[in-house]
């Protein structure tokens, strides 16, 4: 077993004690278990790191040109993410929702093919780092901010509805999950256009052309589209609430098609085939 195959393997053990200590705090109330989860979780980031820069060298590029590499960065991305927005915040609840998603992201990242295999010539390029890089953590931006559009909406149906649970206790206020929606929105809309914008530079550099309607640039066109629309909403309009949590959930459902329904499903110069030059 290669060593970055051993450091995936451990990263996703660990990511998984994190998910269960943040479970624990939540359904528990017991805040010493999301402490410590925290403290693994961070454990866990290191140990990905070192996956991540083994895999590196490895491959010799960056390690994000087949599914499994894919969907390791992505995770790593969303643990990023998360946990600069737990220093400030401090919610516990959030990572009971954000840890799940990086298990199973890599949990299949595991029961795909992992061989290391070279880079398509064409599209070896310095953009290709840029490009991937502010993707990937625009699409971890918006995951956060489905993750609390979610707990918005779980939170005012119980006030609704006048169930109180004891999870009701361990949920932040509607306000400070709205403010959260809306600050990785002004985050993740920044990020996800100087992607598109150097992935076309980079489409130009390969292929000649800086647009060329692939069915990945359509999608991820469409999913900038729907997250300018609510940011608009939200800056002109007021909107807040229930319809920007539907909204944001939509757009990254939507953003997953374009990373993962795209690739797997439609034949594209953007699929892993492509990168690898198997297309």
């Amino acid at each position: 077993m290669s060593t970055d195959i051993l450091l995936f393997k451990i990263t996703m053990l660990v990511y998984f004690v994190a998910t269960i200590l943040f479970l624990v705090d939540v359904l528990t109330r017991r805040e010493r278990f999301g402490q410590v989860g925290r403290w693994v979780l961070i454990a866990g980031f290191l140990v990905h790191l070192a996956t991540m820069t083994s895999r590196y060298f490895a491959a010799g590029h960056t390690p994000v040109s087949n599914l499994h590499e894919s969907l390791s960065f992505f995770a790593l991305t969303i643990v990023c993410i998360y946990l600069l927005f737990d220093f400030r915040y401090r919610l516990a609840i959030l990572g009971a929702f954000v840890c799940p998603l990086a298990v199973v992201l890599m949990v299949i990242g595991s029961a795909v093919p992992k061989q290391v295999k070279p880079i398509n010539p064409l599209l070896d390029s310095w953009w290709f780092p840029i490009h991937v890089s502010l993707a990937f953590l625009g699409y971890a931006v918006f995951a956060l901010a489905a993750a609390a559009a979610v707990i918005y909406l779980l939170q005012e149906r119980m006030l609704k509805s006048k169930k109180i649970s004891g999870l009701y206790h361990r949920l932040p206020s509607l306000e400070v999950l709205d403010t959260i929606n809306y600050r990785c929105l002004t985050f993740g809309f920044p990020l996800m256009t100087m992607g598109i914008i150097s992935g076309a530079v980079w489409a130009n550099m390969a292929w000649g052309g800086y647009w060329r309607w692939d069915p990945k640039e359509t999608w991820a066109l469409i999913t900038w589209f729907l997250y300018a629309a609510l940011l608009h909403g939200r800056l002109t309009i007021g909107w807040r609430g229930r319809r920007a949590a539907i909204f944001a959930i939509i757009g990254f459902l939507c953003l997953l098609f374009s990373f993962l329904g795209v690739n797997l499903l439609m034949s594209a110069e953007h699929s892993f085939d492509a990168l690898q030059g198997l297309k």
